[in-house]
């Protein structure tokens, strides 16, 4: 409990798939994936990645010029890079601002997210694929947020952080013998009356059952028995009368 953080200091794919870092096993296979690969950051990127802003959920239609003009307002950028596909070179969405100085990113990091751009409420934080340990990007199965209809949620990043953990030895519960000493005696007394009340139930049980063995054996009941009992006594009386 020490050492945890709502974000994360070092990407693990196990517990950015657990709402609060405790998971013991994968719940889908993209953390299978996420912890199987290997992954090593693409060297051509260039820039200062402690300067860098990493941009997302934009519009397809926002143009590196509408991403200058807004992200200018918090200080001097050093580069834009606007993430295209390379077949097509429509945008896929995300984009990374370099700025000159760490106070203008500080400044966006801290005012730019969930600010509309071209109807698109959009998404930032630092640049991680090359300032956090063991980073795998989402197409890897790692990375942070993902949707909820998918069921590949991730957590440890800004737009959803870990849930702080339950400390489950700490809870105070009665039933497991905690509380005043009253309840402790109750509870202990309790369960020696039924240990005493089975074990005598046992025991008759274990004597009454060789005399149904022996009745079987002979191929009678024990309705049959008493009935023979019954008629014996019957003529020993009508003898008696006589």
């Amino acid at each position: 409990m020490n050492d945890w953080a709502p974000i994360a200091k070092e990407y693990d794919p196990l517990k950015a798939g657990s709402i609060d870092g405790t998971d013991e096993e994968p719940h889908d296979r993209a953390i299978w994936r996420a912890m199987l690969a290997r992954y090593v950051p693409n060297k051509g990127v260039t820039g200062d990645p402690h300067l860098t802003l990493f941009v997302a959920r934009l519009n397809l239609q926002t143009t590196e010029e509408k991403l200058k003009e807004v992200f200018s307002r918090y200080g001097d950028i050093r580069k834009i890079r606007l993430v295209r596909d390379l077949v097509t070179g429509f945008s896929k969405g995300y984009a990374f601002v370099e700025y000159k100085e760490e106070r203008a990113l500080l400044k966006a990091h801290r005012d730019a997210n969930r600010l509309v751009i071209d109807q698109h409420e959009i998404f930032v934080d630092f640049e991680l694929e090359r300032t956090l340990k063991g980073w795998i990007p989402r197409r890897l199965g790692g990375g942070f947020g993902g949707k909820k209809e998918s069921g590949q949620l991730r957590f440890g990043g800004r737009d959803r952080p870990f849930r702080k953990p339950i400390n489950l030895p700490n809870m105070k519960n009665d039933f497991y013998g905690e509380g005043s000493a009253e309840k402790r005696n109750w509870s202990r007394e309790g369960t020696r009356d039924w240990r005493t009340r089975d074990r005598d139930h046992e025991r008759s049980r274990d004597k009454r059952w060789p005399e149904r063995e022996r009745s079987w054996a002979w191929g009678e009941s024990e309705r049959e028995r008493d009935s023979k009992e019954e008629r014996s006594r019957g003529r020993e009386r009508k003898d008696r009368d006589r």
